[in-house]
């Protein structure tokens, strides 16, 4: 398949120009009218995004999201590659099952999917899982996400095995005993509203022990989803210490903060808990000073009744991976620069996984996206193409949206009217 996006501008360029990709390549620039033809209508035309971080509750949990919307909302997003956790029903710990997943997706023309596969069986945090095999089978990444390794020695074995497989693991780090029942930051707000709190120390704590298992076995570690300032300075020691540790931050933990628990509203339940305004711009301030590496999403989709249980019962989370680039570029665009908000969310998380960093050069593969940076839009839930359409952000109105996304060279989102 030949296909041209005519009328966009590279990064960092005012010039319009056009693009042609071919055989999953990109060709060449400016080669004239080929194959299909695309108008960009003046767009930024940049590497599709790639996200480290998201839920898609395939296999067991279809009503919350499946591999067809998820990845479907993940093309409209923006995103080229998506990496999916393994807390699915069953745990993705069977090489069968990764297979399986990627044939799927591989089926469905949206965004790639690249499973990663639990590290203990069944999560259970007590053996680990069958590594090398489901290495073998297309797993990217170990991790346990959705619990926490309570278990050091096991964290070790695992972290020595990924190693030797040179893979990357990749944690939720909360002390589960500090964390106890805590649904929100525990500080002043908590304290007024009379809810449990889940204190900074539950974060910082787990960080704290899971670097010195890194010093110890040499691993590559990836920490997921900061919310505290401090875990940012432990993480920020290790790296000074030349330990091999990346670790990302969310939109959500960056744009809201524990004040919209007053609402009392479920929706803003999520784990690790929002934190404070404090804890909100110390993380911004790692992401331009390089010291966080890369943005996630962390979309964690459930259905609307299990997110309108009361604050104690509901599930842990927020689904918002098509409009994480809209959040990012319309909040905080003017202080991260289009460049680095880029690259945070292509070439970084690219970096973390040890995989080429994407670029527009000829020969590069046709994972690319079309960005409209100027006109707003407002958030609509109910157009989503992820199960969950509800989301914090609804009604506003949001700039950045992605009107084009092509994975391995074909047209994987199409903005309608774009």
């Amino acid at each position: 398949m030949t296909l041209t996006i005519k009328n966009v501008k590279r990064v960092g360029s005012e010039k319009l120009e056009s693009v042609t990709v071919e055989d999953r390549k990109i060709k060449g620039w400016n080669l004239g009218d080929e194959g299909e033809v695309i108008d960009g209508q003046g767009g930024t035309l940049a590497p599709a995004l790639i996200e480290l971080h998201a839920h898609l509750r395939e296999p067991g949990q279809t009503e919350k999201e499946d591999l067809a919307s998820g990845l479907a909302a993940a093309a409209a997003g923006g995103y080229g590659t998506v990496v999916c956790m393994p807390n699915t029903r069953p745990v993705i710990d069977d090489p069968a099952v990764v297979r399986s997943l990627i044939e799927k997706a591989n089926g469905l023309g949206f965004a790639r999917l690249k499973p990663a596969a639990a590290l203990t069986r069944g999560q259970k945090g007590e053996g680990l899982a069958e590594l090398s095999y489901l290495r073998d089978a297309g797993a990217v990444m170990f991790t346990d996400d959705g619990l926490t390794n309570e278990n050091a020695r096991v964290l070790r074995l695992g972290l020595e095995t990924a190693k030797a497989l040179g893979m990357v693991v990749s944690v939720h780090a909360e002390d589960a005993g500090l964390r106890a029942d805590g649904v929100m930051n525990e500080g002043p707000v908590s304290e007024e509203l009379g809810l449990p709190g889940n204190p900074a120390a539950a974060a910082a704590a787990r960080v704290a022990r899971d670097m010195e298992l890194v010093a110890l076995t040499g691993a590559r570690l990836h920490v997921q989803h900061l919310s505290t300032a401090r875990e940012l300075d432990i993480v920020r020691e290790a790296k000074k210490r030349g330990l091999p540790v990346t670790c990302e931050v969310c939109p959500h933990h960056l744009d809201l903060t524990d004040e919209a628990l007053r609402s009392f509203d479920a929706m803003y339940k999520v784990a690790p808990p929002l934190r404070t305004r404090a804890d909100a711009d110390y993380l911004l301030e790692g992401l331009l000073d390089g010291s966080v590496d890369c943005i996630a999403t962390d979309h964690a989709p459930h259905t609307k009744a299990e997110k309108e249980r009361d604050l104690l019962e509901a599930p842990s989370g927020i689904a918002y991976i098509e409009i994480a680039f809209p959040i990012m570029w319309t909040k905080f665009g003017a202080k991260l620069g289009l460049e680095k908000l880029l690259d945070l969310m292509t070439a970084a998380p690219a970096r973390v996984m040890g995989w080429p960093e994407p670029t527009l050069e000829a020969g590069a593969p046709a994972d690319l996206i079309v960005l409209d940076l100027d006109t707003e839009r407002e958030v609509k839930p109910a157009e989503f193409k992820s199960k969950a359409k509800f989301t914090p952000w609804q009604g506003q109105m949001l700039r950045g949206w992605p009107t084009l996304t092509v994975v391995n060279g074909k047209v994987a989102y199409q903005r309608e009217n774009a």
